[in-house]
């Protein structure tokens, strides 16, 4: 049974914030905030889109916020954006609920699995004989 059910909800995750949102949300609060080690200090987990066209197109959205560079108040060097959205379609953990840690993992496996999907058609394609 559920103990609350809600369309967005901030927590903290061992010294992490948490965005929980049923919809991605593009710009969310303290994206830009990272740790002394400069890792993310905020998720934006989310939903709805499932493995469709929709996530297609945040998947080319965070690259190309990670691209951007921007300068950081602090230490006044140049830094690239912070961008953690994280896709928690259910198929993706095989319906069985998981960590903040364990989400991350999991992320970053289907963004290698995806890149090195993307690097071997583009090598098929450069090759194919027209």
């Amino acid at each position: 049974m559920f103990q609350q059910i809600t369309p967005y909800l901030e927590l903290q995750d061992t010294g992490r914030k948490v965005i929980l949102s049923h919809y991605p949300i593009m710009f969310y609060n303290e994206q830009y905030r990272l740790n002394i080690e400069k890792a993310p200090k905020t998720y934006m987990l989310y939903g709805h889109v499932h493995n469709g066209p929709d996530e297609q197109v945040i998947t080319e959205y965070q690259e190309r916020i990670r691209q951007q560079k921007r300068r950081n108040t602090v230490s006044g060097k140049t830094e690239s954006v912070p961008c953690q959205m994280i896709n928690c379609f259910c198929m993706f953990s095989e319906y069985i609920p998981s960590t903040l840690d364990e989400w991350i993992a999991l992320d970053n496996i289907r963004k290698q699995y995806s890149s090195a999907i993307k690097q071997s058609t583009w090598l098929w394609t450069e090759r194919s004989p027209e």
